[in-house]
């Protein structure tokens, strides 16, 4: 009884929490300048946010406050990738700030999981809400939430409608140390490195299709 009762304030916690982050101020930006500065993102990111290209990210709907620690990572040199490192280098902090407000603006993505098995979707789904505690392995719900909106107060990415393979992609490169963008938490890389193969397949099909 006593643990059920932990639990359940842990869970009232923690939704308060996100409760809280989401009514705070988010990034101070100008959407309709962020939209006349996009046409460059349009190119690989889709006129809506939305990529045709499944290694290329959804950005419709992120956190406006996570978009811009991803492009200052990008600037900064703390991700590094060929076509964002070099389009960020002519970026401005109020460039940022608009394009991240803008993007944020639009309708977040909505796609089905890439793979509806049964035994991987309960494999996720049992890895998104609960964890596993043998492993190590926290909940990824705690952080991004149940619907996979993430937490934008705290900087934790929409997951929801994201492809499936940038999302796998993403979970090795932290892996790997490749991505070192969580800064001094390490609390991705620590958390995909304990994720099998079969782990981050199930978990990126499953958040693409969240809603």
């Amino acid at each position: 009884m006593r643990i059920k009762l932990a639990r359940i304030c842990a869970l009232v916690g923690l939704a308060l929490m996100v409760i809280q982050a989401q009514a705070a101020s988010l990034v101070d930006g100008d959407a309709e300048a962020g939209k006349a500065k996009s046409l460059t993102c349009a190119a690989c990111h889709g006129a809506t946010g939305n990529s045709m290209a499944p290694l290329w990210p959804n950005i419709a709907g992120q956190a406006a406050k996570y978009t811009v620690q991803q492009l200052k990572a990008f600037k900064d040199g703390k991700r590094v990738d060929p076509l964002m490192s070099s389009q960020t280098m002519l970026l401005s902090d109020e460039d940022m700030r608009d394009l991240a407000v803008y993007f944020e603006t639009l309708p977040a993505p909505a796609q089905a999981v890439a793979d509806p098995s049964s035994s991987a979707i309960k494999r996720a789904e049992a890895l998104y809400r609960g964890g596993n505690a043998e492993e190590g392995i926290p909940a990824c719900i705690a952080c991004h939430g149940p619907t996979g909106r993430g937490n934008p107060g705290a900087a934790y990415p929409a997951l929801n409608g994201q492809h499936s393979a940038y999302t796998a992609k993403t979970l090795n490169d932290y892996a790997s140390g490749e991505r070192q963008s969580d800064g001094t938490t390490r609390m991705m890389r620590g958390i995909s490195a304990r994720l099998s193969a079969e782990d981050i397949a199930a978990l990126a099909s499953y958040v693409q299709g969240l809603k």
